[in-house]
């Protein structure tokens, strides 16, 4: 069995597993740790890490035990991924102050379930895992390797409105959010941390704010998130190439990547 099937067979298996569980399961887990230590976002929380058991059952797998967080993008540095992603969104914090009042009935329950656990375990399981095992461990390119991904992603938003044009609008946001997040976790050196905080800052300023009860947003909601995604493409490309670097995610790894470009842990 070649290396690209196996870690395509493995990572199939085990997102599927993932996902039935939490489109099955994920409620009543998150309800009975609520029963048990009455706090709901905790609770979300536990739930999220328990329907992953599959994701880190299949990391394992394709990778050895004592890889499993630098084959997941966990081991880089945690300080860098944080300043970097905050630079990114400054622009939506100052413009969201601006021009938006204060969420003053903001939770911490919304805040734990809207921006820590969306980011840190969506970024997790999509980016680091689903799109970052095909796409360091197989000959699959760019495309090929993030495609599924964000489509499934950008499903997972449709729930927030009811309104055909809306949803076509949320789909299409989140949908680019996901390619978004995974680029920039492989130009940043398999840096997961730098996409998860990206995720979260723009949660966060989102519901910081009173913005939009959903992710497609408004006139001035959108302006400032399209100015923090312009520097997030713009400060990457130019930092890298200032380095004289070259970007990992080109017309040679859009779709079938070359032999040499496998990342260094594939199994031997």
């Amino acid at each position: 069995m070649s290396k690209t099937i196996k870690v395509l067979i493995v990572t199939g298996i085990c997102f599927l597993c993932f996902y039935l569980l939490m489109d099955f399961q994920f409620a009543r887990v998150r309800d009975t740790f609520d029963q048990l230590i009455h706090q709901r976002g905790v609770s979300h929380i536990l739930a999220y890490i328990f329907v992953g058991i599959p994701v880190f059952v299949g990391a394992v797998g394709i990778n050895e035990l004592k890889s499993i967080w630098e084959s997941l993008g966990m081991h880089k540095d945690f300080v860098r991924g944080v300043f970097i992603a905050l630079f990114f969104t400054t622009p939506m914090f100052v413009g969201f102050a601006f021009f938006f009042e204060i969420n003053a009935t903001l939770t911490l329950n919304e805040f734990l379930i809207g921006a820590v656990a969306a980011a840190f375990f969506e970024e997790l399981y999509f980016r680091g895992f689903l799109f970052g095992q095909l796409f360091r461990f197989t000959r699959f390119g760019f495309i090929p390797s993030v495609i599924l991904g964000a489509i499934i992603f950008a499903s997972g938003h449709l729930w927030q409105s009811h309104d055909p044009s809306v949803l076509f609008g949320i789909f299409i946001t989140t949908f680019m959010g996901a390619i978004l997040f995974a680029w920039l976790y492989v130009e940043w050196n398999y840096n997961l941390y730098v996409a998860i905080f990206m995720h979260f800052f723009m949660n966060f300023s989102w519901m910081l704010f009173d913005v939009s009860e959903n992710a497609l947003g408004n006139s001035y909601g959108n302006l400032f998130r399209y100015i923090t995604v312009a520097l997030a493409i713009a400060y990457t490309v130019i930092s890298k190439l200032s380095r004289g670097e070259k970007l990992a995610i080109n017309r040679k790894t859009l779709w079938i990547k070359p032999q040499p470009t496998l990342d260094k842990l594939e199994l031997e």
